[in-house]
């Protein structure tokens, strides 16, 4: 992540944190669930402790979203979020079974991806 206050230096944060959540679509909503992550993104964009947010195709019904954070406080803001909302909300119309989310530990991270 790039430091504000000094352009061009990179400030040392380490994320740790994140969570991955494994989706299976029910037969022929496999668009629909790939236009509600898509839609996710712009809902990701505004939590501000959610420095990385993956929406993911594993397999044409399988889908994923894989997000990481600084420290748990962050973690548990998105579980709590607008995001996490959303999809508990339309898990019964979309999934076959209630979303998988399971805690994970980012053990390194490369991101060598511009600055927006």
């Amino acid at each position: 992540m790039r430091n504000p206050a000094q352009p061009g230096s990179l400030e040392t944060v380490m994320i740790k944190y994140a969570l991955f959540a494994r989706l299976e679509a029910r037969p022929g909503k496999e668009t629909e669930v790939q236009q509600f992550l898509e839609a996710g993104l712009a809902m990701a964009r505004e939590e501000k402790t959610t420095p990385i947010w993956f929406a993911l195709r594993l397999t044409p019904t399988t889908f994923g979203v894989f997000d990481a954070f600084e420290d748990e406080a962050g973690r548990q803001a998105h579980l709590s979020g607008p995001i996490a909302q959303a999809l508990m909300a339309k898990a019964p119309e979309l999934f076959v079974k209630p979303p998988a989310i399971e805690p994970v530990e980012v053990l390194g991270l490369k991101n060598d991806a511009p600055a927006s």
